[in-house]
């Protein structure tokens, strides 16, 4: 992964720019070394049925190499985000689902099936899962504590 070659992302939307979804690329932008490229375009809703709405969704994930999904939208829209799941599962696109922001609350079953590995908000577990998921890379970082002895 480098500038030249950026990891292609889909995040799950409802059709609009949610605090998670603005969130996931806060914790995106903040990652050093790490480059992406964001192909969902919750803005670009299209007029129409169900079907028309579904064929825009399918359109976003084509050429993607990961989808991360908001397990906060199941409250939102439970069968637009399991859609979105499931056509990522039937396309072979790795699914990285983030823990609901903020809560204990559990992720529902029905989305952690769905998924390839589910996360807590954190920036580095969201960036290695990614990096996992998409590229097979693993990261072997370390943190380092310093302390002193009296």
């Amino acid at each position: 992964m480098s500038q030249a070659n950026p990891i292609r992302l889909f995040v799950t939307h409802a059709w609009e720019s949610a605090d998670d979804y603005l969130r996931v690329f806060e914790y995106l932008e903040s990652a050093r070394n790490f480059f992406y490229r964001n192909y969902s375009e919750p803005e670009k809703r299209p007029g129409g049925d169900k079907e028309a709405a579904r064929e825009e969704l399918r359109r976003q994930m084509s050429a993607v190499e990961a989808v991360i999904g908001l397990s906060s939208l199941f409250d939102t829209d439970q069968d637009l985000v399991t859609f979105q799941l499931l056509y990522a599962q039937a396309s072979q696109r790795p699914v990285v689902l983030l823990k609901p922001f903020g809560t204990q609350k559990p992720v529902p079953k029905a989305l952690a099936d769905l998924a390839d590995e589910v996360v807590d908000w954190d920036e580095r577990a969201l960036v290695d899962a990614i990096r996992r998921q998409a590229r097979h890379e693993e990261t072997t970082r370390w943190d380092t504590i310093e302390f002193k002895l009296d």
